[in-house]
């Protein structure tokens, strides 16, 4: 198993992570909190055995394991996230492994236009009604302890929705997978 607790720091579990499609279906698994192929397959519009196939490459790399206590039957196939909740890279360690600093520099592209895609898909999305868009820009002044406890509370409360939205929807209302993207880091200096 690639992935220690919550920690990933083998450069080749970015392989796994690297694909937007991969990426995808481990955001909708750990929405859910569990999700058979052909929930995934349904949910992003891809074929079943697609969708299998990239939960078993996830498998293959300790990031979903089965949940055999949410299947109907022995032949029914469920999968669940393989740690508790959210992932975190080791960036500067899979760096220093053999083939890591290859796999970082893959991953970051994709992640870069991952979160580029993200940003101009919420700017477009406000005019949606049936969604609810929020964008933030703010600024706050911290030390980095404090930076570090304010990324500590949000990471408890976005585990709290992800607790409590996982399940049947309430009974006025259609659940939707929502993407958050979070990024606390100190202002850059301006160039003069």
């Amino acid at each position: 198993m690639a992935v220690k607790g919550s920690e990933i720091s083998d450069p080749r579990v970015l392989r796994a992570i690297a694909h937007p499609v991969r990426t995808r279906i481990l955001g909708e698994v750990y929405a859910a909190g569990h999700l058979r192929a052909a929930d995934v397959a349904e949910t992003l519009g891809i074929p079943a055995n697609q969708a299998s196939f990239h939960l078993r490459q996830l498998a293959k790399y300790g990031l979903v394991e089965p949940a055999p206590e949410a299947a109907r039957d022995g032949r029914d196939r469920v999968w669940k996230p393989a740690a508790e909740g959210s992932l975190s890279l080791d960036v500067e360690n899979m760096e220093q492994g053999p083939g890591g600093e290859a796999a970082v520099r893959v991953w970051r592209g994709q992640a870069v236009a991952s979160a580029q895609e993200a940003v101009e898909r919420a700017f477009a999305a406000r005019k949606n009604r049936d969604t609810h868009v929020m964008i933030s820009n703010d600024w706050i002044r911290l030390t980095k302890a404090e930076a570090r406890e304010l990324a500590e509370e949000l990471l408890e409360l976005q585990a709290r929705w992800q607790e409590r939205s996982r399940g049947p929807a309430p009974a006025r209302g259609v659940r939707r997978t929502y993407h958050l993207m979070e990024i606390l880091q100190p202002a850059p200096k301006v160039d003069q």
